[in-house]
């Protein structure tokens, strides 16, 4: 039985960002969770489903694999033992929730001054022989870096934020509602538990700023247009000692005049005359990586396909290269010389073709019809 596609599990799009991800699973996972459906196999069935595709759709690496090969692109790995696999922090998924409606973890639940930073996109458009070969290109693109005048403190002074008054440190406040205490994140400080009151002049604050960088690509032989290039600790630098988040580059590849890819292999076609289909002939046509000769067999029908192994697409990443598939298709001159007509009416008296319709499944029967 075939698996369900992990984004149709959790009710997402494809380009679903990293939170749309994790509010659809906590949504999921609370619904279908087994100890609000005892006895349920269906729920408990459900709930694995939506924990495995969080699982792998919240690794960058695991999802551009699944994105790309689907679930033949993860090699049967698994998930580790549990509902939740290895990979999932329950803390990070549910605590927020929980500590807001049950109080749970007291301070420990405060949003933490470490703040990683955003991942970022660039869209490059290569060349379609680029694609096959790889290539190597310098880009530019903006992200925020930390603040060189104050360090990624924020302040002017140098010394840092200040305690917040309103929440005495500990990024909420609390509220009494009948039974339960309930705390919710701090107005002031927006639950860092901190504040500036001297904010420096160049980040205004905010401990960094926009700076244009340049960086070297390098795009690997056998990409394809959708690849994505993930770039680790490139996008934008964190914020009061968070760690750097990720860089993806996304590969756009160009049509070529003469070329279509299909998976690692290459389409082409090319026209030949009749006498060359009926008498045969060894022709040469332009591969990607060089020319290539190619024999076409007496009696060879239009729309015939020869493989020619290896002149495709390396395998990305592995060894191997697919193979150059070409379609020939007799090509009927539009106009004709007075001794061309001549040899052609002489052949057509040679010939007797029955020009009766048939159905296209009985058309293979009748490709040796002139041989």
């Amino acid at each position: 039985m075939s698996k369900a596609d992990y984004y149709e599990v959790l009710g997402v799009s494809r380009d679903a960002t990293d939170q749309e991800l994790k509010s659809a699973y906590r949504k999921q996972a609370l619904k279908f969770h087994p100890d609000r459906n005892p006895g349920d196999h269906a729920a408990e069935e459900k709930f694995k489903q939506a924990s495995e595709a969080y699982q792998v759709l919240s690794d960058a690496d695991k999802r551009a694999a699944y994105d790309r090969y689907g679930h033949a692109g993860l090699g049967g790995q698994g998930f580790g033992a549990g509902p939740f696999g290895g990979g999932i922090d329950i803390g990070d998924i549910f605590g927020d929730l929980f500590g807001e409606m049950f109080n749970m973890g007291g301070a420990s639940q405060r949003a933490s001054r470490q703040q990683r930073g955003d991942d970022l996109r660039f869209d490059l458009t290569i060349d379609f022989e680029d694609a096959i070969f790889g290539t190597e290109t310098e880009v530019k693109l903006r992200r925020l870096e930390t603040c060189a005048t104050c360090q990624g403190r924020g302040t002017a002074s140098g010394q840092g934020p200040t305690t917040c008054s309103q929440c005495h440190g500990r990024g909420q406040i609390r509220y009494q509602q009948g039974f339960f205490s309930v705390a919710r994140t701090c107005g002031a400080c927006g639950g860092a538990g901190s504040v500036i009151t001297d904010p420096c002049q160049t980040c205004r604050g905010e401990t960094r700023v926009s700076k244009e960088i340049k960086l070297n690509v390098k795009v690997p032989p056998g990409v394809e247009d959708g690849t994505r290039i993930r770039y680790s600790a490139e996008g934008d630098s964190g914020r009061f000692g968070g760690a750097k988040g990720d860089l993806y580059v996304v590969l756009s590849v160009r049509s070529h005049d003469f070329f279509e890819r299909d998976g690692y292999n290459l389409r082409c076609v090319v026209p030949i005359s009749f006498p060359q289909a009926a008498l045969g002939a060894e022709i040469e046509i332009p591969g990607i990586d060089g020319p290539v000769s190619l024999k076409i067999p007496e009696g060879t029908q239009s729309g015939k396909e020869f493989r020619i192994r290896g002149r495709g697409v390396p395998f990305l990443n592995e060894k191997g290269t697919g193979d150059l598939l070409v379609r020939v298709v007799v090509q009927i001159p539009r106009k004709l010389s007075r001794a061309q007509r001549d040899l052609v009416a002489q052949l057509a008296e040679s010939i007797t073709v029955e020009n009766k319709p048939t159905s296209p499944s009985l058309l293979e029967k009748m490709k040796d019809l002139f041989s």
